[in-house]
């Protein structure tokens, strides 16, 4: 599909490009499978996947807009509602719980005054929980919006980022 013909485009020609260059990588029988990068790409610029957004990308891929919503809801780089400007994800699996990351999440949590999956009052700030992010030696380990990992995350280089972002 391009995007003369999708219903309503929702996404600007820049996106729809980068997505028809993610598409191309695949036999055409297989386009769904760049279903994980049309997401990113759609939440990029979006800031996160409305349900409208998900069934634009559904239309687009030629895939039932629950297969979207699948693949959307298991992975937590995707949010399902608005998050704040700096999404910060901790990865709290058993290594990098035994290398201190629940006690950083712990302090993260008291720092910015929210749970996991909420966000500060100022819309600055939103705190997700994270599954494997691959860097479990030098735990404890962030993400920040997605895009940027910071790691061996001691309380210091908690402050220090928490006022650089303010």
């Amino acid at each position: 599909m391009n995007a003369s013909s999708a219903q309503s485009p929702m996404l600007s020609p820049a996106a729809l490009a980068k997505i028809d260059k993610a598409v191309a990588k695949y036999p055409p029988e297989e386009k769904q499978s760049a279903v994980m990068a049309a997401l990113t790409i759609a939440q990029d610029e979006k800031g996160w996947l409305a349900t409208e957004t998900m069934d634009f990308v559904a239309r687009y891929l030629d895939m039932p807009p629950v297969a979207v919503y699948e693949v959307a809801s298991f992975y937590t780089m995707y949010d399902l509602k608005p998050v704040g400007r700096h999404k910060l994800t901790i990865c709290t699996n058993l290594p990098c719980a035994l290398q201190g990351a629940s006690k950083t999440a712990e302090y993260l949590k008291q720092k910015l005054g929210i749970g996991f999956g909420e966000t500060t009052v100022d819309g600055r700030f939103t705190l997700k929980e994270g599954e494997c992010m691959g860097a479990c030696g030098d735990a404890p380990v962030l993400i920040r919006n997605n895009k940027h990992m910071l790691c061996a995350m001691s309380n210091e280089k908690i402050d220090k980022l928490i006022e650089e972002l303010k």
